[in-house]
């Protein structure tokens, strides 16, 4: 199992690890601070730093899987290719730092959040979802048309409102009696331990704003999010409205 440090602290950005094992699909770690591709987020990118300065450079972070093709509660740091030298070297045991690529995966923490901003501003099922460094896209399960110019407005005011955002928990027992705090008709929560990891944004002395079962990374407070905009409403089928956000045009500098 690798200890996911990330679930307390979306913030920290380097962790010392241990070697579990390496195979063909890259090095697992007893402890990372890497998120896995899953629940429409990005996999995370960084390096492993070795004790004599060498650094083997992580392109993606996958969930394991076991003889059945089911994902696993074990994390594999995907190596980049050209590094087939520096990978013969390592060994089960070995230490090594972890260090994320941080404004990647920032980025992403910011697009995580504004995706639950767009569940409150379009309460419509969620059907498909894909959080990448450059946009995000959800879609809803609904046939109305939407206002790509209305939900930027919307989405702004939010952001600046600066609401805050907390991480929680509820039992299995309590989700399975609030079914429609599963906003996604493809992903479930991740469950296992007998509790649930909550985002909240809002409430506690103001008013609620989201409040849903996720195991993704999130900025602390929406006006961390910045300047985003909807880029494109597209009708994906006759029930599916894809929204797609990206970042909006800041002159001079990057997002």
């Amino acid at each position: 199992m690798t200890d996911d440090l990330f679930r307390a602290d979306a913030y920290l950005r380097t962790c010392d690890a241990r070697i579990v094992r390496i195979d063909e699909t890259g090095v697992v770690l007893d402890r990372t601070v890497f998120y896995p591709l899953g629940g429409g987020q990005a996999g995370d990118s960084g390096v492993l730093a070795l004790a004599d300065g060498r650094e083997l450079v992580i392109a993606d972070t996958r969930k394991a899987k076991n003889d059945e093709g089911q994902p696993t509660n074990e994390f594999v740091h995907v190596p980049a290719p050209d590094q087939a030298e520096l990978l013969a070297t390592l060994k089960p045991g070995d230490t090594v730092t972890a260090r994320l690529d941080w404004e990647r995966r920032h980025r992403l923490m910011r697009f995580h959040t504004a995706t639950h901003l767009l569940c409150h501003l379009v309460p419509q099922p969620v059907n498909g979802c894909s959080i990448t460094p450059e946009y995000a896209r959800l879609d809803f399960h609904m046939t109305d048309p939407l206002d790509k110019e209305a939900l930027t407005a919307a989405l702004a005011r939010l952001v600046e409102a600066a609401h805050p955002l907390t991480v929680g928990a509820i039992t299995d027992d309590e989700l399975d009696a609030n079914p429609a705090l599963v906003k996604s008709m493809s992903v479930q929560p991740p469950r296992g331990t007998g509790t649930v990891r909550t985002i909240r944004i809002g409430g506690e002395g103001e008013a609620q704003i989201d409040f849903q079962p996720c195991g993704g990374t999130h900025v602390a407070n929406t006006s961390e999010i910045g300047a985003m905009v909807v880029t494109k409403i597209e009708k994906k089928s006759a029930n599916s409205r894809r929204v797609v956000l990206g970042w909006a045009p800041v002159a001079g500098a990057a997002a």
